[in-house]
């Protein structure tokens, strides 16, 4: 089976992708699509040269930002550490932004070892080639089972669904408002939002009259990038952003059905965790084990501390106006059995 967890940026899905990772039966893979090239990611045919470069290449933006001192708790690449390759200012290739660290102490290794793999493979589809890759890293892992997990994934979910035709996907969410004021904390979504909706900034700069914008040039304190970072932009921009994904993923929810889409929210996970782990491992058709049930609900920390209520009433309202349809698109889901639930 293949298996998907999906969700927005800043959702928790960090959270259970970790949770999941503990299972002994599964392989976790953590952010492997959302830093590969949009236009060939999910390709029709791929030789094993072309595989081996999409892998290869680093995620423009992350370099960006981490060149400027900006990061997030995603980027888990031992930077400093005795016998890694790559410094912070270095063009690091995407998957060893968070996946390979996640999966060894030795991710430079991992790293290579999977490049070489990939050259090794014959023209085939996207989809054969990353099924016969996860395989391969369940191999190494000793697993049976994959599930990967990309930031901002429910955005592409109906990508996924087409490349995947036969996947169970699960989506994550976490309140409208809470997930955008979390991912208006940090700069690495600051700036994609920025580019994507085109905002204005302090100094009348938009990215769509940016004239040069080089993603690989070296830092300046006035350049675009810079700029772009550490502007905190108004809060409902980021709460557009999240609906917008959140209504994506639920036209895809509706194409692929409720035996194949289910749902779960981040607080549920927090509040009751055994409870919706024991549902998320029933839709991924793996045993709920005991042990694992409690090894990872002690993974939880709570709910983090709000934000919403730090705003003032008109940046509430603004913010609430600009959640509704993606709220509205979760309710509907549920109400209308669209997405199967731990309710039903």
């Amino acid at each position: 089976m293949d298996r998907f967890v999906v969700g927005s940026g800043r959702c928790g899905s960090t959270l259970l992708s970790r949770m999941l990772d503990l299972h002994p039966e599964v392989t976790s893979i953590f952010e492997f699509f959302n830093g590969l090239d949009v236009t060939r990611r999910f390709a029709p045919s791929l030789g094993g040269a072309e595989l081996a470069e999409l892998l290869s290449a680093e995620q423009a933006v992350v370099t960006a930002a981490l060149r400027r001192g900006h990061t997030a708790e995603e980027v888990v690449y031992p930077f400093g550490r005795e016998g890694a390759r790559y410094r912070v200012e270095d063009a690091l290739p995407w998957l060893c932004v968070a996946m390979a660290p996640r999966l060894t102490d030795h991710p430079d290794t991992l790293f290579d070892d999977l490049v070489a793999w990939a050259r090794t493979r014959p023209e085939a589809s996207a989809a054969d080639h990353y099924r016969a890759l996860f395989d391969w890293l369940c191999a190494r892992k000793g697993t049976r089972a994959w599930i990967e997990r990309s930031g901002s994934s429910v955005d592409y979910a109906g990508a996924l669904a087409t490349c995947f035709p036969e996947a169970r996907f699960l989506h994550i969410h976490r309140d409208g408002p809470e997930t955008a004021l979390s991912m208006r904390e940090h700069g690495i979504y600051r700036l994609p939002i920025a580019m994507l909706y085109d905002v204005l900034l302090p100094s009348g700069r938009r990215f769509s009259t940016a004239e040069g914008v080089d993603f690989a040039a070296p830092p300046d304190a006035g350049d675009w990038i810079f700029e772009a970072l550490e502007t905190r932009l108004e809060p409902e921009v980021f709460g557009r952003y999240w609906s917008d994904q959140v209504e994506r993923g639920a036209r895809a929810a509706a194409e692929v059905g409720p035996e194949r889409f289910g749902e779960i929210s981040f607080e549920a996970l927090v509040d009751r965790p055994r409870e919706t782990l024991a549902f998320v491992a029933a839709f991924f058709e793996l045993p709920p084990e005991e042990a694992w049930l409690e090894a990872a609900a002690a993974l939880v920390r709570g709910r983090p501390p709000g934000r919403r209520s730090t705003l003032g009433s008109d940046a509430q309202r603004a913010l609430d106006d600009a959640c509704a349809p993606g709220r509205a698109a979760i309710r509907t889901g549920r109400e209308k059995g669209i997405v199967r639930t731990a309710e039903g």
